[in-house]
């Protein structure tokens, strides 16, 4: 994501190349910092106030104090305003001490992904204390994605070493199973996507969340994930298992799109 623009708490608009981080800040120091991201549809952030409450639970399982959530639609629109572009990748940081607003543009590939689907590679995953917040220590999911891709997919399927299916690094997990979908439940150590929250709503068919094997999954009539960004995208295999890119993920995107952007 190319960063276009970049607002600091206090300070306001900076050049996008300038330091906003102090270099004695923890979140630099111990990773200890939350972030926050959606899409901005034609200049509106799309559900911001969901986003903002998840920060503020994010700061908190991290011992922050919550972030000003004012200040934060506030930094949202200087960097939304001073884009030329208004379809955007909008991100919150919080550490405790800085407050940052950025604003990018949205990788023109992944309408290329989503026509030809993802290919996910499974990986073993053991969940720490904060797997359900949006900490910036994600090495362990970026380190997670990296084996994938090495693998030769695109992301990765995270897995407990029981066998139970968690969700990607930065995305959930739903499968389809005739006229019904299957998604993790929040009891298992995820996180809570706005955008699968969304999804909840949006799905016209019956929507059942558990604890899952990778083998029901791998038996899905399709396989898509979800996320901010990238919204609703079909998967067309998990390591050799292909997938066909079914009618689901495809219904949803379009439900998807159509409320984010006449809300």
């Amino acid at each position: 994501m190319e960063v276009l623009a970049v607002a600091v708490a206090g300070r306001g608009l900076v050049e996008p190349r300038e330091p906003v981080f102090a270099a004695d800040d923890e979140a630099l120091l111990r990773g200890r910092s939350v972030f926050e991201t959606t899409r901005v549809y034609g200049g509106r952030p799309f559900l911001l106030d969901r986003h903002l409450a998840r920060f503020a639970v994010s700061a908190g399982r991290v011992r922050l104090a919550p972030p000003d959530a004012a200040e934060c639609q506030r930094l949202a629109e200087l960097v939304i305003g001073a884009c030329e572009e208004k379809d955007l990748a909008l991100r919150l940081y919080w550490t405790g001490r800085t407050l940052v607003a950025t604003a990018g543009s949205i990788d023109p590939e992944l309408e290329t992904l989503r026509t030809r689907g993802l290919r996910l590679s499974v990986v073993g995953w053991s969940t720490g204390a904060l797997a359900s917040a949006k900490s910036m220590s994600y090495a362990e999911n970026i380190g997670a994605q990296d084996t994938a891709i090495a693998a030769g997919a695109d992301d990765a399927l995270l897995v407990a070493f029981d066998g139970t299916v968690l969700e990607l690094p930065t995305a959930n997990v739903f499968w389809r199973e005739g006229d019904r979908l299957l998604t993790p439940s929040l009891d298992l150590p995820i996180l809570a996507g706005v955008t699968r929250g969304v999804l909840l709503e949006l799905a016209e068919q019956e929507t059942i969340e558990g604890v899952f094997p990778l083998a029901r999954l791998l038996e899905a009539d399709e396989v898509f994930i979800c996320a901010s960004i990238r919204e609703v995208m079909p998967i067309a295999s998990v390591d050799d298992k292909a997938f066909t890119l079914g009618p689901a993920a495809h219904e949803l995107q379009q439900a998807l799109r159509s409320r984010a952007t006449s809300s």
